[in-house]
């Protein structure tokens, strides 16, 4: 996988690299393989990796319930997969279906 995102069916596969503590919520670019994604959460009690599901679930226009943590809960590394999204970020640079 050369992209951030991978598709499985009608599934997305998300690799995120996360900066807690960051002045806004907000996708900061592609570096490598990873989205990097800015959150305005700190990174203690799961309340980062909440703020990114919401973050992602507004962003690809799914309810939170369609977006999950699969990999890096306790790192910067994240793996989300979001269910069927219905739009996709253009500053995303993810390949087609």
């Amino acid at each position: 996988m050369d992209s951030p995102g991978q598709w499985r069916g009608e599934d997305l596969i998300l690799r995120c690299r996360v900066k807690p503590n960051a002045r806004r919520d907000a996708f900061a670019g592609v570096h490598g393989r990873q989205v990097k994604l800015s959150l305005a959460a700190p990174p203690v009690d799961g309340k980062a990796n909440a703020r990114a599901i919401a973050f992602l679930a507004t962003a690809f226009a799914v309810p939170p319930s369609r977006v999950q943590l699969l990999r890096g809960a306790s790192g910067r590394d994240k793996v989300f997969l979001i269910s069927a999204p219905l739009a996709i970020p253009e500053s995303l640079q993810l390949p087609q279906r």
